[in-house]
């Protein structure tokens, strides 16, 4: 049956990826963004699309829609544009997910919250497992998404608690493809924009701390899955790649599949860095039948490709 579905930051790396899939199995669709860091060359190849539509909107301010699914995903996520203005991504974690739930309690929608491995902080336990209550710091730079994204998971669990609102949380860990933006700062659009350009790569740190990367379409699966499932399981589900990767590592693989001859160079590392990060996936793999099935580098490749295109 076709559904209508509002996807919160839509035009985002993840949301556009969303928009795209969900439109793909006849479902319409309303994206909604302010396109702070979403941008409209992400979706519009769906703009032909009958069955796509496109609100701009600051889900901080209130809305009121018809929906039967909403995918929460509105939220600056890479460091430069989290901390760029702390104030506003803690508001838009905040207010959005209660704008988000506000709306699901009306027209009884499903709504599914898109939270992060950064509830975990610096991690104490590790692999993290969704029990694991994690290790933030709550005055820190990165705490105004951290701290957002919780306080969300716990608005999201008392909505569901209190209203009988059905919900859906899940922890998505560091994910990579194309659409993400050239100048996020992120590690894997980092490295891949200084190699291509032969510039050094730069390491934060002495490059021993580890990511698990994802691709972009093994999220989106675990997401509609996830969307799927009964409504008496609510998460949260941890969804990422379990191969571990240090930095070092994934800079001479970027370097080796981009052919260039870019120098590593060590800086700094940043206020709160977790040192490792690596979810357990056991629930995911249990609830939702849902394990990752892109190797890291075939997905590289693929976003290597992408990045080519647009610089």
């Amino acid at each position: 049956m076709k559904k209508k579905i509002l996807v919160t930051g839509g035009a985002g790396f993840i949301g556009s990826h969303l928009c795209k899939k969900l439109l793909e199995l006849n479902n319409e669709v309303i994206c909604m963004d302010n396109f702070f860091t979403g941008t409209k060359d992400n979706i519009a190849q769906l703009f032909d699309n009958p069955s796509f539509e496109v609100m701009r909107h600051d889900v901080v301010l209130p809305y009121s829609l018809e929906a039967d699914e909403i995918y929460n995903l509105a939220c600056p996520a890479s460091p430069t544009h989290y901390q760029f203005d702390g104030v506003q991504t803690i508001k838009t974690s905040v207010m959005g997910a209660i704008n988000a739930l506000d709306m699901a309690r009306r027209t009884r929608a499903k709504v599914l919250q898109t939270s992060t491995s950064e509830v975990y902080g610096d991690p104490a336990v590790h692999p993290q497992v969704e029990s694991y209550w994690g290790n933030v710091n709550p005055i820190g730079v990165r705490s105004c998404y951290d701290e957002g994204k919780r306080c969300a998971e716990t608005l999201f669990m008392d909505y569901h608690r209190m209203n009988n609102v059905r919900i859906k949380l899940i922890r998505i860990f560091n994910t990579y493809g194309p659409n993400m933006d050239p100048e996020d700062g992120r590690v894997v659009s980092n490295f891949i924009i200084q190699s291509l350009k032969g510039e050094d790569i730069t390491i934060y740190g002495d490059g021993s701390q580890t990511r698990s990367f994802q691709y972009i379409d093994d999220l989106i699966d675990a997401m509609i899955k996830m969307m799927a499932t009964s409504d008496s399981f609510t998460g949260p589900v941890n969804i990422g790649n379990p191969n571990e990767m240090s930095m070092v590592d994934l800079a001479n693989l970027i370097i080796e599949l981009t052919n260039s001859k870019s120098k590593i160079v060590f800086s700094d590392l940043p206020l709160d860095d977790p040192r490792k990060r690596k979810p357990d996936i056991s629930l995911a793999k249990q609830a939702l039948n849902w394990e990752p099935k892109v190797p890291v580098r075939e997905g590289l490749l693929a976003t290597i490709e992408y990045f080519k295109k647009i610089i």
